[in-house]
């Protein structure tokens, strides 16, 4: 069942599933919460209480906000907590990874621990480099600069083939179905967009300032980065000494939690029982 919780400029959706500590998962743009689909179960399984979050401008959150950045985002995660009545450890992909990292320094009362999924959370640069030698990387971002420019449903399923490197989840065509549909809705291609043009900066002002621990995992072939590794360990060498780790999976893109669910959850697991809180 869908739930609502009244913010600053519009409503969040989420849905809550489960009993005990509180986790709350986050997307990344252009998605919705079924991105965790194939988590959602098996972390309740595991007797988690786990919120399944849909970003603003995304799902059934409201498709029209003045502003998309981390720091928004974050704040928006936060009051999910608050009326849920945490403490939770935050779980975000991609642009809510860096929303976690925003949202665990500014309220450390709140946040137990934050796991960052294929994070965008510090300054980008483009990688000349890294788009010359690496195809995977150079599809992906002509596919994403595609996207931006024309607003194009196709251009963003093309992004998200090269995204979702080989095994693609079982209900592939339906995921793309829903995802069309959800994009079809008016202002939900443009909060893709938006969110596409905020930089990460906010997110890594604030990297030095977080007190829980840190997990992040990454994609071997998250065409988001010419070397997906490298970009997790700057951000974890930007973190106080000693918070955070580093977990890759072999053969994944930029959405591990949905194309490949269970090695996520087997790392999600040991770093959700020693820090979550009931």
């Amino acid at each position: 069942m869908t739930e609502f919780v009244t913010v600053d400029g519009g409503t969040i959706a989420y849905e809550v599933s489960g009993a005990g500590p509180l986790v709350v998962l986050a997307h990344g743009m252009g998605d919705s919460r079924d991105s965790y689909r194939f988590v959602v179960p098996q972390l309740v399984a595991a007797g988690y209480r786990v919120a399944a979050v849909d970003l603003r401008g995304c799902g059934e959150s409201s498709a029209a906000w003045p502003s998309w950045t981390r720091t928004d985002i974050a704040g928006d995660l936060l009051a999910v907590v608050r009326h849920l009545g945490g403490p939770a450890v935050l779980v975000g992909n991609s642009i809510s990874g860096g929303a976690a990292t925003i949202a665990a320094a500014q309220a450390p009362d709140l946040v137990d621990g934050i796991v960052e999924i294929a994070p965008f959370t510090r300054r980008q640069s483009v990688d000349l480099g890294g788009l010359l030698r690496v195809k995977r990387h150079r599809s992906g971002m002509t596919r994403l600069g595609m996207t931006a420019m024309l607003g194009s449903v196709k251009w963003w399923h093309r992004y998200l083939d090269v995204a979702y490197p080989g095994r693609k989840p079982a209900d592939w065509d339906d995921q793309l179905r829903r995802n069309a549909a959800m994009l079809a809705e008016p202002g939900r291609m443009k909060a893709l967009q938006r969110m596409g043009q905020t930089p990460p900066t906010d997110a890594g002002e604030q990297l030095g300032n977080v007190r829980c621990p840190v997990l992040i995992i990454e994609g071997s072939l998250d065409p988001d980065w010419a070397d997906p590794r490298a970009e997790a360990t700057a951000i974890l060498a930007a973190l106080p000494a000693g918070l955070g780790r580093v977990e890759v999976v072999e053969g994944a893109g930029h959405y591990p939690q949905a194309q490949f669910p269970e090695e996520t959850v087997a790392l999600l697991l040991p770093f959700l029982k020693a820090y979550s809180r009931a």
